[in-house]
């Protein structure tokens, strides 16, 4: 794999974007392990050879095709991508075709440097000969993640209900996981079950994903869900309860953030980390928001194109939204009877608590309008402390840092910044040692969250 300095920019059009996977092997990024391995199953049974990529065996070749400056996450996931490519090749020798693969990298809007992951990307891939050929297909939060273009147009909709479906199933499971291993009756039981779990969701959403019967997988849910209970070891009482807040891709990344939650339940934590299904939920969310700003504008301008344009995408937005919260409390109430797992906090409720604290606007976007509230709905709620986990010189999240810190500080409530990047930092164990500590007090004093 040798590169050549060259860059072809109409490549950046061309072969990145909403790319269809027809008769593609498309190529998952893991971000979240079981909610990437339940998408991919969920591909798999809409016919699209889906497979997640191996993460971080390639980190070496990530840092060596990056200069040091981008997100970590670029880093992890070029390196993913670029591992891939180049065992495949020692596999199939001759028969390698890059433009059997599509790599499926999406992308977000804003300030944030994951919108440019996928174009940076597609120059290194292009430095190498024959890879220009392996496209990018990319989804944007700009149009809410739309399938259109990607997938065939029968297939969108359905497909849009059900790769949600599978998300929320994953947070499920990781809900789970969180809940039951700080209090597993052996040490080990809960990793061995959920993977167990996983393995039986994916071949449930292989075969019934383009059938639509959610009420069937839900039913294997609820199965999985009554025997995970049963590690639970009800002699154990209950531990400090730590949320985790931040950056999407490194609080769900577990080798990305050094097995964070697992270092804070050693230290006696039970830890419940936000959300997949939150982020996607917000970007419906702000696109209504937009949709609604943009038609009152432009009404009180009397711009009739434009008012129309505005109303038919708030309709969509609208829905959209309606439908994930309808899908999503139906999910939790199939599983909330059987054991307490922590819900998503509903987006609108967070605004509400921005404009209530008068502390930070959903009008400057980035995740930090998520993880500020967030923060402050966890202290509210009883938490006996917050982690808020990012890359190394992130900005949503260091804005995130520099609103809460000095609001924790007054409320009481335990506050720890973890920002990563592939060192280790000799501090960090000290660190959550003395976090777990004002944890533990806090504990002691106040108790923990109500259900």
């Amino acid at each position: 794999m040798e590169a050549k300095n060259e860059i072809n920019f109409q490549s950046l059009t061309e072969n990145v974007g909403k790319i269809h996977f027809r008769k593609k092997t498309v190529l998952i990024p893991e971000m979240n392990r079981i909610a990437a391995n339940l998408f991919a199953a969920t591909f798999r049974g809409f016919d699209v050879n889906a497979r997640v990529l191996k993460t971080y065996r390639g980190l070496d070749l990530g840092k060596e095709y990056t200069s040091g400056k981008e997100c970590y996450p670029c880093q992890i996931t070029m390196g993913d991508i670029l591992h891939f490519i180049k065992k495949e090749k020692e596999r199939l020798a001759e028969a390698f075709s890059p433009e059997d693969y599509i790599y499926f990298l999406p992308e977000s809007d804003g300030p944030c440097r994951f919108g440019m992951y996928n174009k940076y990307q597609r120059i290194v891939l292009d430095s190498f000969p024959g890879l220009e050929k392996l496209k990018i297909s990319s989804l944007t939060t700009r149009d809410g993640y739309s399938l259109a273009g990607v997938l065939e147009p029968d297939n969108v909709l359905d497909f849009r209900k059900m790769g949600y479906f599978s998300l929320v199933v994953a947070d499920i499971l990781d809900k789970l996981t969180w809940r039951t291993r700080p209090y597993e009756k052996k040490l080990g039981m809960t990793d061995e079950f959920i993977q167990r779990a996983m393995s039986v969701m994916e071949k449930t959403f292989e075969k019934y994903a383009i059938k639509k019967k959610f009420n069937t997988i839900l039913d294997k849910l609820e199965a999985i869900v009554k025997e995970g209970k049963k590690i639970i070891d009800p002699s154990i009482p209950p531990k400090p309860v730590i949320g985790i807040v931040g950056e999407i891709f490194l609080r769900m990344h577990v080798d990305a953030n050094q097995n964070l939650i697992r270092v804070l339940e050693r230290y006696g934590a039970e830890v419940v980390n936000s959300s997949l299904a939150e982020w996607v939920n917000y970007i419906s969310y702000d696109g209504l928001r937009r949709a609604k700003n943009g038609l009152q504008v432009n009404l009180n301008q009397l711009r009739l194109g434009p008012t129309k344009a505005y109303l038919r995408e708030m309709i969509n937005f609208g829905v959209d939204l309606f439908y994930k919260m309808w899908r999503q409390k139906q999910i939790y109430k199939k599983v909330e009877p059987l054991i307490d797992l922590a819900e998503d906090h509903k987006i609108s409720h967070l605004e509400h608590i921005l404009k209530e604290e008068d502390i930070f606007s959903f009008d400057l976007g980035t995740e930090a309008c998520l993880s500020i509230a967030a923060v402050m709905k966890c202290a509210r709620g009883g938490y006996n402390g917050v982690v808020n986990v990012y890359p190394f010189t992130c900005m949503p999240s260091m804005t995130t840092s520099a609103v809460v810190k000095p609001l924790m500080n007054e409320m009481g409530v335990p506050y720890l910044d973890t920002p990563y990047d592939s060192s280790t930092q000799p501090g960090r164990e000290a660190e959550i040692r003395t976090f777990m500590y004002q944890a533990y007090e806090h504990h002691k004093r106040y108790g923990r969250r109500a259900k």
